[in-house]
């Protein structure tokens, strides 16, 4: 399965906000507002696992990024 992105994602950082094409997205109301409802993410849990030294070795050899994950 190959799940290589076709965004040309150089073309999309060079983008200022006024490049970008908002005309499909409706005008959002008073309306809208007045019935919006702020919705926080729960807080994050923490849990524990154990998982066999190759596994963490793995994790680790991802970099810091995925050793956060540990």
């Amino acid at each position: 399965m190959n799940n290589t992105s076709q965004t040309d994602w150089a073309r999309i950082d060079a983008m200022s906000n006024e490049d970008i094409d908002t005309s499909d997205s409706p005008p959002l109301s008073e309306e809208f507002f007045t019935r919006a409802q702020l919705r926080m993410p729960q807080s994050a849990i923490t849990m524990q696992v154990q998982v066999d030294p190759e596994t963490f070795a793995w994790f680790q050899a991802q970099g810091e990024t995925a050793s956060k994950c540990l």
